[in-house]
């Protein structure tokens, strides 16, 4: 059986909003990370920087790129390991995010992570992403698109909106 994240959320957002948060530096900055790099074509980057103190390499999702996309419906893009996990930090799994209205107000995000090999460190990769997506960057999309932008200097409450994400 292949391995697998797959989360759903239904967002109280049309799908010309949620598409932007993913496709443009300014989306992502309101509830991914302050540090993007992304240009939206394939092979463009596609890096989330969760800080700019350590050297570079170890900075976050470096050197992804976006390897598909039909606006306003499907994203494609590489993902690394944290660099905690330095024996597949190398190896890259794909992620897609797929878009769907359910009306004109609402739209449901159908999110995969697939491309995990078996052993070693890639349980423990597996572990921290099923935890990092379903947790923190998903609810964070929800949060953004319900509140405006994360303000990266606050505390954030992320409690309700983990509860949108449904593990699949």
């Amino acid at each position: 059986m292949e391995k697998l994240i797959h989360f759903q959320l239904d967002l109280d957002a049309p799908i010309q909003k949620v598409w932007q948060s993913w496709s443009t530096e300014e989306g992502l900055r309101s509830f991914f990370s302050p540090f993007i790099n992304m240009e939206l074509r394939p092979g463009g980057p596609f890096e989330i920087l969760f800080s700019m103190e350590p050297p570079e390499g170890s900075r976050g999702a470096e050197g992804m790129i976006v390897l598909a996309y039909k606006e306003p419906e499907f994203l494609a893009f590489t993902w690394n390991a944290p660099p905690t996990l330095p024996d597949v930090r190398s190896h890259m799994t794909h992620v897609t995010i797929r878009l769907t209205p359910l009306n004109a107000e609402r739209t449901r995000l159908d999110f995969k992570e697939d491309g995990f090999a078996e052993g070693g460190q890639w349980d423990e990769r597996m572990e921290y992403f099923q935890r990092a997506w379903g947790h923190v960057v998903l609810p964070r999309l929800a949060l953004s698109l319900a509140e405006g932008p994360v303000d990266w200097e606050a505390e954030i409450d992320l409690e309700p909106y983990r509860r949108l994400v449904k593990a699949v």
